[in-house]
């Protein structure tokens, strides 16, 4: 039986190299901390971009960008960046995961952990809650790597589940659908029509989950953020502007408490 069109588009499309020029330099924020930024010349910038992540702190240029501009635009940030870097620092050890942890974050909500012993490492989930089915000789990586596959199979599905309802509503579907874990953005989609997710978003509301999935696929018909882009996405019926300010809220909390549970992107 051949796999569904729609279905087969969740399979990773290849990335794409950039060749990008970098640096790092030092940045004192008002309380007096120091912080290491990354700056970088990236020849697809258009405008000065400041982001703020897992990773650090990352300045953004345009490649005929002065570096004098780019300092003055990183000491007027300076208290945008102290306030991201805390939020980052929510959550980061929200969850001490291992073989006592009693429950996983799914969907918005504390979902029920059962621990058993099982010839090899499997997490299933099951009426009640997620079972975690471990030999007593495995190791935290390898629970952690099918807890990273879990996630990504929830992920699967929900997408699968909503990507249907949506694609007659598009000019065309896109080239490939990745999920992964992403530092920054909950999604983007590639000038090749490649549209990647934030697995973290599979661990918050499902409601802000499919609100990415809408807003990245509105970018098949606009390839901006101004006036009619934002009109595609309201035409969609998401209460989007809910999403994006729970996103906003919450999203820093989500990002990290995946990375305490599957490890580093």
């Amino acid at each position: 039986m051949r796999m569904p069109s729609f279905l087969r588009r969740l399979i990773p499309a290849p990335r794409a190299r950039t060749v990008v020029d970098d640096e790092t330099i030092a940045l004192r924020l008002p309380d007096g901390r120091d912080v290491a930024v990354r700056r970088v010349r990236h020849p697809r910038a258009r405008r000065l971009k400041l982001s703020v992540s897992e990773r650090g702190v990352r300045l953004t240029l345009p490649m005929r960008a002065s570096l004098r501009s780019a300092d003055a635009f990183l000491h007027a940030h300076r208290d945008w960046i102290a306030t991201q870097l805390s939020r980052w620092s929510i959550g980061a050890d929200a969850i001490a995961f291992g073989r006592g942890t009693t429950a996983l974050p799914l969907r918005g909500a504390s979902v029920p952990l059962r621990w058993e012993s099982g010839r090899y490492v499997r997490v299933r989930e099951e009426a009640g809650g997620i079972v975690i089915d471990v030999p007593e000789s495995a190791s935290e990586a390898a629970v952690r790597r099918a807890l990273r596959e879990f996630y990504l199979a929830q992920a699967r599905a929900d997408v699968g589940r909503w990507l249907p309802a949506y694609l007659p509503s598009f000019p065309r579907a896109p080239a490939a659908i990745r999920i992964r874990p992403m530092s920054s953005l909950w999604g983007s989609l590639s000038a090749r029509d490649a549209l990647s997710l934030d697995l973290a978003l599979v661990l918050g509301r499902p409601a802000a989950f499919e609100y990415v999935l809408v807003h990245e696929l509105c970018h098949l018909v606009h390839r901006h953020h101004r006036a009619a882009f934002w009109r595609e996405v309201e035409g969609h019926g998401l209460d989007w502007r809910a999403q994006r300010d729970y996103l906003h809220g919450e999203g820093a909390a989500l990002k990290a408490v995946l990375r305490s549970l599957i490890g580093p992107a």
